[in-house]
């Protein structure tokens, strides 16, 4: 099959590949989508939308591609798709072929006010959550979405009167973003994801590079250079969990307790916030770091954080009882991610953390665990395809009991806590081998503490 000439063509059915549709359909632009699986999910829903649009389901390689228009891929499409090799980025070495680009690249040509975005292996989507009700709470009309919740595209057609657009964008989105011009973005950190995509951890990162392109402000972490542009923007803001130096943002120890800090300014004491946490502390940071940069009110900016709660299955406090909190990272399915979480809540706990982690490790290196949990856990309660390999990894730092699914390791970790101790759900892994996705483990976690665990949910956290 041949893309007719001057026609653009959308790869990737989906949400965003809808998104792409819909964004082209209303200004009038010719294209045709395509998607290599024979019969890709919501595809009766897009003929029935476009109907009179083409649709071509199989491998790329079988498509030629040469006069089109345009390539739009969608972000779960590998731009080394065969079929797609070595388009992406530039035009073709001879000048001629399609130019390959991403939603965010339309999104860039036709939106007209100030951009904020947010990338990191973690916690992006509750900095972008968290800078979008601190913008709310400004008084701008903003709007929120990307890789959280609303595709970017969409918000151009749901919400054209936004005066502030906050993004939070993957690595899959940047890679294929040559140019993003954001008024200010941050990189939060990194660490081992994606590689079954990208290939290894350079190249992950090297896509998050994008995110600076243009930038005339980022938010970075002091304390991982890794985030840090290559070529840098003309403001440059650091965040770190330390008592910040002159021009940074940290965590400053004074008299009366723990302090968000900007250089030598205590802005806001952490134990007036509704996230918990050493890790969402530094959160904080950075989107009060960005806050600024966008002229939001400070005061407006503080009060957020102290009703801001968090995300579900993000560090959400379910429940206390007999002294024992229970909190549901589900969303932490990498080592990275639990890491932060149990470096950010050990420090803060009057007693140990009882952590239940296990599924589907993706090969990952399961060791930087240990020196933390030797130092913060009570106990480590694995359950899941690859608890035999976390315990192998785990087990000369910490106890550990092996149980076969989350719901023993619930009831196992109700009768090892002691008061003052922490019940972390915070797996290291993916969920498919025993969940749809990592939210149906949260919520089966929720469910059963607040049925079995005799507390009360904490929803004023």
């Amino acid at each position: 099959m041949k893309v007719p000439h001057g026609v653009t063509l959308v790869v990737g059915l989906g949400i965003s590949g809808l998104a792409i549709a819909r964004f082209l359909s209303q200004r009038g632009v010719p294209f045709m989508l395509a998607d290599t699986r024979s019969s890709p999910p919501g595809v009766t829903a897009f003929q029935t939308e476009f109907p009179d649009v083409p649709l071509y389901c199989g491998p790329l390689t079988e498509l030629e591609v040469g006069e089109a228009e345009e390539i739009v891929l969608s972000p779960g499409v590998d731009p080394g798709t065969p079929g797609l090799e070595g388009m992406m980025r530039h035009d073709s070495p001879d000048g001629r072929g399609p130019r390959v680009v991403g939603e965010i690249t339309l999104f860039v040509r036709a939106c007209q006010a100030p951009i904020a975005a947010v990338t990191g292996s973690n916690a992006k989507s509750t900095v972008t959550t968290l800078l979008g009700e601190m913008a709310l709470s400004s008084g701008r009309r903003v709007a929120v979405g990307g890789n959280l919740g609303t595709p970017a595209l969409e918000l151009l057609r749901e919400q054209p009167d936004a005066d502030l657009f906050v993004l939070e964008l993957s690595s899959f989105q940047l890679e294929t973003t040559q140019w993003l011009g954001a008024e200010s973005v941050a990189f939060l950190n990194l660490c081992e994801d994606h590689l079954d995509r990208h290939g290894d951890l350079a190249r992950y990162a090297a896509a998050k590079q994008a995110i600076f392109q243009g930038a005339r402000h980022a938010v970075v972490n002091a304390e991982d250079d890794r985030t840090w542009p290559v070529s840098q923007p003309p403001t440059l803001d650091r965040f770190t969990s330390q008592h910040p130096v002159s021009g940074e943002w940290g965590v400053g120890k004074l008299a009366d307790g723990t302090w968000l800090m900007h250089g030598d300014v205590a802005l806001m004491r952490t134990a007036d916030m509704a996230l918990r946490g050493r890790h969402n502390q530094l959160n904080a940071l950075a989107a009060l770091a960005m806050g600024t940069r966008l002229g939001l009110s400070l005061d407006a900016m503080r009060d957020t954080l102290t009703r801001f709660p968090g995300l579900p299955h993000r560090g959400e406090w379910v429940a206390e009882s007999g002294g024992v909190s229970w909190i549901n990272d589900s969303k932490g399915t990498n080592v990275g991610a639990t890491l932060a979480a149990i470096n950010g809540l050990g420090p803060t706990l009057d007693g140990k953390l009882v952590l239940l982690a296990g599924g589907v490790g993706k090969g990952a290196d399961f060791s930087p665990l240990g020196l933390p949990l030797a130092e913060y856990a009570r106990q480590v309660i694995l359950f899941g395809q690859d608890a035999e390999a976390l315990e192998a990894a785990l087990v000369k730092h910490v106890a550990v009991r092996r149980v076969e699914n989350l719901e023993q390791a619930m009831a196992h970790a109700r009768e090892t806590a002691e008061p003052g101790d922490c019940v972390l759900l915070s797996p290291a892994c993916a969920s498919l081998d025993q969940f749809a996705d990592y939210r149906e483990r949260g919520d089966a976690f929720r469910r059963w503490v607040l049925s079995n665990a005799g507390g009360a949910p904490c929803f004023g956290h």
